[in-house]
């Protein structure tokens, strides 16, 4: 099985804060894999790093064996990029917005025509087709951000906290598309402070704590470190109790951390 995304000894310091200390991960190729942190654990400094955003201090990350940093163009054609606030034109109308950004692509017209209509579709955003994405609910300007991710058809999307601000009848119906996309074999890489999303979506599953890939691997893999370790949780199977385990151990965080948000109900 092929690699969607190697990531090689990636480091980034701010000042005096080491952001993402020496990070190494692998995700296979039809994967839907969730990368889980604390805030402020370096998540969406290795997203941003990994899509050429950010230069690293060092290391590299490979997009189906293309390098971010000495091979960029190639790589970015292959993934999307959704930051958790994505900027959408609020002058340009959905359709106007899709044909916009399959052109910085190269996506053929007929081809971007057809993709825009039927994401639309598939996101509930047909209706309003016609209203200027300024009017649009946080929602739906999610939808919109997340279709203009999909439009070029890349073989990796990656998703910074994809389902915030979506109700429970949109989030479900993104996860079934998301869910469709990995089907057909290509790959998801998201982040979410949710635990239950990523319990019950991700096949995968890597958790970061100060910079550092602490653990990865399925669910069952998790659940076998946290025995291993022990402590206040080891009983528990539930995802949030292995998060909360094993970022604890070996290495506790500072007393004046962001805890991780308390999960909500899938709908």
């Amino acid at each position: 099985m092929a690699i969607a995304l190697q990531v090689i000894g990636l480091s980034k310091r701010f000042g005096s804060h080491q952001a993402v200390d020496e990070l190494n991960l692998q995700v296979p190729e039809g994967t839907f894999y969730a990368l889980l942190g604390a805030n402020g654990a370096g998540k969406t400094t290795t997203l941003r790093m990994v899509t050429g955003l950010l230069q690293p201090d060092q290391g590299d990350a490979l997009i189906l064996g293309r390098s971010i940093t000495q091979q960029p163009n190639k790589a970015k054609k292959l993934l999307a990029y959704l930051p958790d606030e994505p900027m959408l034109y609020g002058k340009l109308r959905p359709l106007e917005y899709l044909e916009f950004v399959a052109g910085l692509w190269g996506t053929a017209g007929d081809r971007a025509a057809s993709r825009a209509t039927d994401l639309l579709k598939k996101l509930n955003l047909w209706d309003v087709r016609n209203d200027f994405a300024e009017t649009f609910s946080r929602g739906m300007k999610q939808k919109l951000a997340l279709a203009g991710a999909f439009i070029h058809e890349p073989h990796v999307v990656i998703l910074d906290e994809p389902l915030s601000g979506l109700d429970a009848v949109a989030a479900r119906l993104v996860k079934t598309m998301l869910n469709e996309y990995v089907a057909e074999g290509k790959t998801v890489i998201f982040t979410t402070h949710t635990m239950a999303i990523a319990e019950r979506t991700a096949q995968r599953i890597g958790i970061i704590n100060h910079g550092t890939l602490i653990a990865e691997g399925t669910l069952e893999d998790l659940q076998a470190q946290s025995r291993e370790l022990g402590g206040e949780f080891a009983d528990d199977s539930d995802l949030e109790s292995i998060f909360l385990q094993l970022t604890a151990s070996p290495v506790q965080a500072p007393a004046d951390s962001d805890a991780p948000l308390s999960q909500d109900e899938w709908g």
